[in-house]
C-alpha cells in the first residue's frame, strides 16, 4: 500500500510540473510574444494599390505593395512606434471601411475633399498634382472642349470623378467611372474610353511606359493635394500630422517625391 502512495504521489507530482511547463508556455501567442518584445502596436491601413507610383503591387519581384505612399507610412511608423499592415481594396470602398473599423486609416493618394471632411478627419496635405486629361495621341483631343461626344473615364468616388462631372456641366460628353485605374487605361486602349482623368502625377508613369499616350491640363484640375484619412476625432490624426510635418520640414518627403516622380 505504501509502495502504491509513493507511485501515485511521485506520478501526481511529475504531472503538476508538465501542466505548469505547459500553462506558462500557452499563456501568450507567439505573435502576442512578438508585440510584447517589439512593444509596437499594429494599425492597418486601407488603400487601393492601383495609383503607381503611390501604391501598387510589385508585380516583378515580390508581390508586395509599394510605392511613395507606402515609403512614406512606414517612415511614420518608425518614428511613432508602430507597425502598418496594408490591405488591399477598391478605392470607391476604403471611406465605408474606415468608418466600419476595419481599418486604422486610409492613405491611398486621397484628397482631402471638403465632402470627405465629413466623415473622416485628415491629416495636412503632404503631396499635390494637377489633374489632366490622358489620351492616345490619335485621337486628336487639344483641348477639354474636344471631349464633346466623347467616352471620358474616372476612378469611381475619386476627386477626378468630381471635377468630371462639373467639366461635364459645360461640355456634353459620357462618363464613365471604374474601380481600378489599370481599368480605366485598359478601356482606353481598347478604345472604349476616348480620354481618362488623372493625376499627372499618375499619368506620367503610364507614358513613360506607352509612347502613344498624351495628356493636357484639365479646367479646375487643381487639387487640394493628398493626406492620411482617419476616424472622425481620432487621436492618430493629430499624433501622425506633427511626424509628417517633420517629415516635410527635414527634406526627407522631397527625397522621397525625387525617387518616385523624378528618378
Amino acid at each position: 500500500m505504501k509502495k502504491f502512495f509513493s507511485v501515485f504521489m511521485l506520478v501526481a507530482l511529475v504531472m503538476s510540473v508538465l501542466v505548469a511547463c505547459g500553462t506558462s508556455n500557452s499563456s501568450t501567442s507567439g505573435s502576442e510574444e512578438q508585440a510584447e518584445t517589439e512593444g509596437k502596436k499594429v494599425l492597418v491601413m486601407g488603400t487601393s494599390a492601383d495609383f503607381p507610383p503611390f501604391e501598387y503591387i510589385d508585380t516583378a519581384k515580390s508581390e508586395e505593395i509599394i510605392g511613395f505612399d507606402v515609403d512614406i507610412i512606414h517612415a511614420l511608423a518608425d518614428k511613432l512606434g508602430y507597425e502598418v499592415e496594408i490591405k488591399d481594396m477598391d478605392f470607391s470602398g476604403l471611406i465605408a471601411a474606415l468608418q466600419a473599423g476595419k481599418v486604422d486609416f486610409v492613405m491611398s493618394g486621397m484628397a482631402p475633399t471638403e465632402e470627405r471632411k465629413q466623415n473622416v478627419d485628415f491629416t495636412d496635405s503632404y503631396y499635390r498634382s494637377d489633374l489632366v486629361l490622358l489620351f492616345e495621341e490619335d485621337s486628336k483631343i487639344t483641348s477639354a472642349d474636344d471631349l464633346s461626344g466623347k467616352v471620358l473615364g474616372a476612378q469611381v468616388n475619386s476627386f477626378q470623378e468630381e471635377v468630371a462631372k462639373e467639366l461635364n456641366g459645360t461640355v456634353d460628353f459620357t462618363l464613365e467611372t471604374r474601380d481600378r485605374t489599370p481599368d480605366l487605361i485598359q478601356e482606353l486602349k481598347s478604345k472604349r474610353f476616348d480620354a481618362v482623368i488623372m493625376e499627372e502625377a499618375v499619368a506620367i508613369g503610364y507614358m513613360s511606359t506607352n509612347d502613344n499616350l498624351k495628356t493636357i491640363s484639365v479646367p479646375n484640375g487643381e487639387t487640394p493635394g493628398t493626406a492620411i484619412a482617419f476616424p472622425k476625432g481620432s487621436e492618430l490624426t493629430e499624433e501622425f500630422n506633427t511626424a509628417l510635418k517633420e517629415m516635410i520640414d527635414s527634406g526627407e518627403i522631397d527625397e522621397l517625391v525625387v525617387k518616385w516622380f523624378v528618378e
